[in-house]
């Protein structure tokens, strides 16, 4: 980097492409999201047959297209900021240099040395001539110490302004240089491969990509406004509202990970964010999984016994792959079954999803926030948190009653049901680490202690949120089942239930004890606490988390003393509160809705 260079650069020219960049990205994200939540919602809803299947298909493939399309462009706009950013710092000291050394009647040169005319120090008698000195970038304290002295003992008065605005000159060179040596490679790296297929290598270079360009982009990131520390919901929607377009887009392309988290940002931000993680996630696992060698043949020959034996080689190979494997597939069956939910958007008038929270390792089970509907749009909000033995593995269930995204689903058919010309949202909440044995794990009232005040900061973000859209707040209902309801309680005693998000009713189906003995504690007033429970292994459960002590004093959500609304159900155990066309799914869906007199009560 020269000298001339440097000062005839143009920061607007890298700006203005980032924007075209950006403007592409927005453009490529608006046709994703046309496809997945018109297009293909209504080829769902209205045609059937193979060429629909195939058309829905290829609309898939296009969508995953554009969403690779977004994520890179918003990439190589955040890239071509900072590089701008980089070198308007540079360029903004060399001009300060120059016109300083104008000031001081020097001359700066075509290489960078600054010439000073002839002068005089105050009482000498002739003036000393002028001359030429070379700067030097990033002087450490010794070399700084003999340039003082230097400029002390020379008989030119001239001299020191030169040397100083030499110093500045290489200084501002180094810095440009160095930003063009950083940001060349990583602006390089932004290239797709030429073909039409986003394949799962692709997707893996967008979390490389994003990785370089976040390292590099610092000091351009440092000067967009974070988010306060430990921020609360209304401050990070507050700081979300204060950022520019081109701002939000920057953050966003490097910082998924962090705004797909961030309670009190508009659900449909969240949801992008978390799609991209969620793609390439699925790609570096599949990869992974493809690395791993086929497992050899697991039982031979045991001698003269029996009995077959495991195999050397399979030995082997489980102690290195076996966990893994398993832990990899675990993971892909839950993303797929997100994966599946996105795609049967519109089929039986099935909303849009929004995935408001993702994180394939978060809190040892995983983290899955996935909502039916957006709820910052809702007039009535169902938050449904499941119990244990829950984890992203098992989030999708096995096609039956108890995957937990299914639950969701059923309740919000319900409740839409009963609310024609409203908006329902239902959320499926899994943001803590589950119990994963009923002795000892869920007889413990550390997992409620630890994942309350997370649902009661996503309740308030929730609230944050659609004030944010529309200044109102959706009636939101908070349903815990089996030992997610002793996390609902929790969270209902972490906070002022008057902060925006707060719930307005809470409903407990199988529950072993929500940490309070009387509804009253709960802060939404008795008469919108609910609660139903069911006979055999589901009064195991209840009467076990009485014993335990998850109820304080021995008191739980269906006993007459806790002084609640006891509903009635017709679930035959513990797992059965959400089966299809229910007693007790009717019953948790009019609390939903707000339509209390259409509830059943013991």
């Amino acid at each position: 980097m020269d000298l001339a260079t440097l000062k005839a650069f143009k920061p607007s020219e890298f700006e203005n492409a980032a924007d075209a960049y950006r403007a592409t990205s927005e453009m490529a994200n608006a046709a994703k999201d046309t496809i997945d939540n018109r297009i293909t919602v209504r080829i769902r809803g209205r045609l059937e047959g193979a060429a629909a299947r195939a058309a829905l298909r290829e609309l898939a493939e296009l969508s995953k297209n554009f969403q690779y399309v977004q994520a890179e462009c918003g990439l190589a706009s955040t890239a071509l900021n900072g590089f701008a950013f980089d070198m308007a710092v540079a360029r903004r000291k060399l001009i300060a240099a120059l016109e300083d050394a104008r000031a001081n009647r020097c001359t700066v040169n075509a290489d960078g040395s600054v010439s000073f005319p002839a002068g005089r120090k105050p009482g000498e008698e002739k003036d000393a001539e002028g001359g030429t000195v070379t700067g030097s970038a990033g002087g450490s304290p010794t070399s700084d110490a003999l340039e003082r002295q230097a400029v002390d003992i020379h008989p030119n008065p001239h001299y020191g302004a030169a040397l100083s605005c030499a110093d500045r000159v290489a200084d501002a060179l180094k810095e440009a240089t160095g930003a063009d040596a950083e940001w060349a490679p990583k602006l390089r790296a932004l290239k797709a491969d030429d073909d039409l297929v986003v394949s799962d290598r692709d997707q893996v270079d967008v979390t490389s990509d994003r990785g370089g360009v976040l390292k590099a982009a610092d000091p351009y990131l440092d000067s967009i406004k974070a988010p306060p520390k430990e921020a609360t919901p209304e401050e990070n929607a507050e700081w979300w509202k204060g950022l520019t377009a081109e701002q939000r887009a920057d953050y966003l392309a490097v910082h998924p990970n962090s705004v797909g988290s961030m309670n009190g940002l508009p659900s449909d931000v969240r949801d992008e964010a978390n799609r991209m993680i969620l793609n390439e996630t699925k790609a570096a696992y599949r990869m992974e999984l493809d690395a791993i060698p086929r497992e050899p043949t697991k039982y031979g020959p045991n001698g003269s016994y029996p009995v077959a034996a495991f195999t050397p080689e399979w030995r082997e190979w489980n102690d290195k792959y076996g966990d893994r494997k398993a832990r990899l597939e675990g993971v892909m069956k839950g993303m797929d079954a997100i994966q599946d939910r996105f795609d049967r958007a519109g089929k039986g008038g099935l909303p849009e999803a929004y995935l408001l929270g993702f994180d394939p390792t978060g809190l040892g089970d995983g983290k899955v926030i996935l909502a039916n509907g957006n709820p910052d749009r809702a007039d009535h909000v169902g938050v449904y948190v499941p119990g244990t033995f829950a984890g992203i593995e098992s989030i999708g269930g096995d096609g039956d009653a108890h995957g937990d995204l299914g639950r969701s689903e059923r309740l919000w058919a319900e409740s839409h049901r009963l609310t024609p010309g409203q908006n329902v949202s239902t959320i499926t909440w899994l943001d803590y680490n589950a119990p994963d044995s009923i002795v000892p794990e869920a007889t413990r009232g550390q997992y409620a202690d630890e994942g309350g005040p997370r649902l009661h900061d996503f309740l308030r973000g929730n609230g944050a949120a659609q004030q944010s859209a529309d200044d109102t707040r959706a009636h939101t209902t908070v349903i815990g089942h089996s030992y997610g309801s002793t996390v609902v309680g929790v969270a209902a005693q972490s906070g002022s239930w008057n902060d925006p998000g707060a719930a307005d009713d809470f409903v407990f189906a199988g529950s072993p004890g929500v940490q309070a003995d009387h509804a009253a504690d709960l802060g939404a007033g008795a008469d919108h606490v609910w609660a139903m429970g069911a006979p055999w292994d589901d009064q195991v459960v209840r009467q076990g988390g009485r014993l335990m002590g998850l109820g304080d004093n021995g008191v739980i959500p269906t006993d007459e003393s806790f002084g609640g609304n006891v509903m009635e159900s017709d679930s035959g155990g513990h797992t059965g509160f959400f089966d299809d066309d229910s007693l007790s799914i009717r019953n948790q869906a009019a609390v939903v809705a707000g339509q209390y007199d259409k509830v059943e009560l013991e």
